[in-house]
Order: structure tokens, then C-alpha cells, then sequence
């Protein structure tokens, strides 16, 4: 089941090609199909989620927004599509830095420069106020580079986080589609036991977080927690917190037994292991 995980900037062209990609490969293109569902479970508009995404968030949404909710059960969606058996191509939603670590998943940024990018989306606007678009592409760069350092403590726009960047100034998007075609049909990204045992772990470990930040008793944890086979692992946290912890995680389907190793506080980022 091939999977690509596209990041792209605004006025980029990745949007196309995505499309492209999803067309040639006959796989859904996951992006707003991830919207309703984190919405329910965060119990908030599917428009402020959308806002937040985009950077179109003003201060008291901002200054109000769970964003940890936002990333552990935009990440239980994502590795769920991402485990579907047909695949997918997913756009945004940090999938390219969640999946990295899975093998036969295709990691790609498209970018432009922002001069085209700004020229690009004027025309698609039918504006002539270059500050008012270039102040919305700015917002989107912002946002999503917030994301990504918060949550994978990355600079998004480094190339060696991606097995391959695409600069659609250069490169047509038809081109884009053709290599990373050529990437997902070689042998070096083909699907194997391991790779798809590591997708099943970060499956796992998805839906334990979510579960955890849905009980009142354990949403705050700044625990670690990681799945191996369905064996979860806990860490950084007291007796009594761990105790919680387990009541919650035994409950989550695909896990088997869970393991406590004691430490000190842990990473307050969800460590998706």
C-alpha cells in the first residue's frame, strides 16, 4: 500500500500535485477529510480547527486553542489513514515528520520561491494587493512552521527532514508527480514486514495518546509513552500517574500488555514511538 506524505508552502502548486499524485496512483487524497473528525474529539468548530491550520486564527483563538489536542488526534487520524489498505497521499497535518520513520512512506516538500508564490496566488485571488497576499502567505508559513517546531522541535523548511524537495518555479507539476512516482515504485521504498510493523506501533501509540487526552484523569500527562508488537512502554512518571495511565491504555485496541519503566518528568510532547 503506497503511502506519500506531502508538506507544501502556499502558492507552492503542491495542492496539484497531490492531485496528480492521487490520480496516477488510483489512492484518496487525505486533507480535510482529517477536519471533522479532530473536531469532534477536540469539541470545537470544524472552521476553527481550519483557522488554526492556516494561520487565519485570531488572538483569542489563538491564545485559547488546545494545540496539543490539535496534534495528538490530528496524528491518531493521519497514522490511521496512513494504515488504511489501499493507502493514501497525505497533505499537511505534519504526516511528513509523523511517518518518517516508516519505510515504504515517501516523505515530500514542494516549494516555490516566494516571489512566485506571491504572483501565483494574486493571480489565483484576482488581486492586485501584493501586501494583503503576501501578508496572508506569510501568516500560512508561520503557522506551519510554529506547528513543526512545537511538536517535532524541526525547522520544516530544512531538506534533509524529506526524501525529496520540489521546486515548482523549475520543476512542472507534471514533472513533480513523475518523480515521486519513480520513488514510490522502487525497490527502496517498497512496503516490508518491518516497515509495516512500524506503522502498526505508531498506529498504537496514536490512539493510546488520544485515549489518554480524552479521560480526565490523564489529559495533562507529560508522560512518555511507546509501543513495540503492542507491548506500550511508559515512562517519566510517578507510581500513581502510571497507575492511571495503564487503566486507560489496556483499553485501546491493538494493545497487548503494558510495561512501566520509571524516570524522571518526560518529554511534555507526545513521543508518537
Amino acid at each position: 500500500m503506497p503511502v506519500v506524505a506531502i508538506t507544501r508552502e502556499m502558492g507552492s502548486l503542491g495542492k496539484d500535485v497531490a492531485s496528480g499524485l492521487g490520480e496516477a496512483l488510483g489512492l484518496p487524497v487525505i486533507y480535510h477529510e482529517v477536519i471533522d473528525p479532530v473536531a469532534d474529539r477536540m469539541r470545537v468548530r470544524r472552521s476553527h480547527v481550519a483557522r488554526l491550520l492556516d494561520g487565519k486564527a485570531g488572538l483569542l483563538e489563538r491564545l485559547t486553542a488546545d494545540q496539543t489536542s490539535l496534534f495528538i488526534h490530528s496524528a491518531d487520524q493521519i497514522v490511521a489513514k496512513a494504515q488504511e489498505g489501499r493507502g493514501a497521499v497525505i497533505r499537511g497535518w505534519g504526516a511528513t515528520h509523523l511517518l518518517r520513520d516508516v519505510a515504504h512512506v515517501v516523505t515530500i516538500r514542494v516549494c516555490a520561491p516566494r516571489e512566485t508564490r506571491l504572483r501565483r496566488m494574486m493571480e489565483r485571488l484576482g488581486t492586485d494587493d501584493a501586501a494583503l497576499v503576501a501578508e496572508e502567505i506569510h501568516r500560512n508559513d508561520e503557522a506551519h512552521g510554529a506547528i513543526v517546531r512545537r511538536h517535532y522541535g524541526l525547522q520544516w523548511t530544512d531538506p534533509e527532514h524529506y526524501d525529496v524537495v520540489l521546486n515548482t518555479e523549475r520543476v512542472s507539476v507534471e514533472k513533480c508527480v513523475e518523480e515521486v512516482l519513480a520513488l514510490v515504485r522502487s525497490p527502496r521504498f517498497a512496503e516490508t514486514e518491518e516497515s509495516r510493523r512500524r506503522l502498526v506501533d505508531l498506529a498504537v501509540s496514536a490512539r493510546v495518546w488520544a485515549a489518554l487526552r480524552r479521560s480526565p484523569e490523564t489529559r495533562n500527562t507529560t508522560a512518555t509513552v511507546a509501543s513495540r508488537d503492542g507491548l506500550v512502554t511508559v515512562s517519566g512518571c510517578g507510581t500513581e500517574e502510571m497507575l492511571k495511565i495503564v487503566e486507560v491504555a489496556v483499553a485501546v485496541p491493538g494493545v497487548r500488555d503494558v510495561a512501566y519503566r520509571p524516570g524522571g518528568p518526560g518529554d511534555p510532547r507526545p513521543a508518537l514511538h
